[in-house]
């Protein structure tokens, strides 16, 4: 029997109301992170307070928290499986923002630029290592493989990155294999390990790991076409960082496809260079050759398979949630 979170169905028009649904849980994780981060190592404390209370939609484990509810689970668990998620999605942040070099994220400074690069590569390490504790604390070899495999994705996944970054000629294939290990094998993961709490037999769970996967790929899509078409403001971090770190995203793949040889050319040299000179003529070529409604298009093909995924899972204002939030991963502007 799926439990319904209220009598009357709700709303979910909004993020806010979605993340209303979960509230209690949602409290739940904020505790238990907040419990777990407690360490005698004063900066490490102060660091991953940063990082943690920083804002942002705390997706990934809101994503645990619904598709667990979602599947009938009834236990705990799921509490301490989001706040393990969050835990592996700020350290994976730390680090990114080292290697990236970084300096705004969700409105305000990077913790590398507030307390230094080395004290955010060892702090992430920490929640890495507190992550794997907590884990432990599950009592399922099942869960800790799921966590285990997509943490050392997520590294790989940082790795083929870096090995792309100042490369115009990425394919949009290498493209797809960098966001699945970065982004969305972690929602994926989430969404998993629900179906895993839940007991659910396997086609059940397949078909959460597609809605992981697939909303995991329409919101990393959404955010590397924002980077062109946003503002510092709504996006909390500095327009056209992609291409500062000459990463060849999907607008800019599919704005060389389709431009002019000239346009192509122009675009090489700024994924070449990483400087931001030419962040005016690259917008002008990215809109001019369709490139955004192409990226658009690609997301929202990825949200619609996450929510055919679902098609199985039992009506509840569980999986309208779910549902929601794949919708609003396309069309969100920030």
């Amino acid at each position: 029997m799926i439990m319904q979170a209220a009598e009357e169905t709700p709303d979910f028009t909004t993020f806010d109301s979605v993340v209303a649904l979960a509230r209690d849980d949602m409290s739940a994780v904020d505790r238990l992170i907040s419990v777990s981060l407690e360490t005698d190592v004063a900066l490490v404390s102060e660091v991953s307070k940063y990082i943690v209370t920083s804002g942002g939609k705390r997706l990934r484990p809101l994503l645990v928290l619904l598709a667990s509810r979602a599947l009938g689970y009834r236990g705990d668990q799921h509490i301490r499986s989001a706040a393990i998620v969050e835990f592996i999605h700020t350290a994976t942040l730390l680090h990114d923002d080292v290697v990236d070099g970084s300096q705004r994220r969700r409105g305000r400074d990077t913790a590398n630029t507030v307390f230094g690069n080395q004290a955010s590569v060892l702090v992430g390490d920490f929640l890495y290592s507190r992550a794997f504790q907590m884990m432990v604390d599950i009592d399922s070899m099942r869960i800790m493989q799921i966590l285990a495999d997509a943490t050392n994705t997520i590294a790989a996944g940082e790795v083929m990155q870096l090995m792309s970054v100042h490369d115009p000629d990425t394919s949009e294939e290498a493209y797809h294999q960098v966001i699945y290990r970065k982004t969305a094998r972690l929602f994926e993961a989430g969404a998993q390990i629900a179906a895993v709490l839940a007991n659910r037999d396997n086609g059940d769970e397949a078909a959460m790991i597609s809605y992981g996967q697939n909303l995991g790929a329409a919101f990393q899509l959404v955010d590397d076409a924002l980077d062109y078409n946003s503002s510092a403001k709504e996006l909390g971090k500095n327009l056209g960082d992609d291409l500062a770190e000459g990463k060849a995203t999907l607008p800019l793949i599919y704005a060389m496809r389709e431009g002019s040889a000239s346009d192509k050319e122009l675009i090489r040299k700024a994924i070449l260079d990483g400087g931001l000179d030419q962040l005016d003529e690259v917008q002008a070529i990215i809109k001019s050759t369709g490139a955004l409604e192409y990226t658009a298009a690609r997301a929202q093909e990825a949200a619609d398979t996450a929510i055919t995924a679902l098609s199985d899972v039992p009506d509840s204002d569980y999986k309208q949630a779910l549902v929601s939030i794949a919708n609003f991963s396309v069309q969100r502007r920030s």
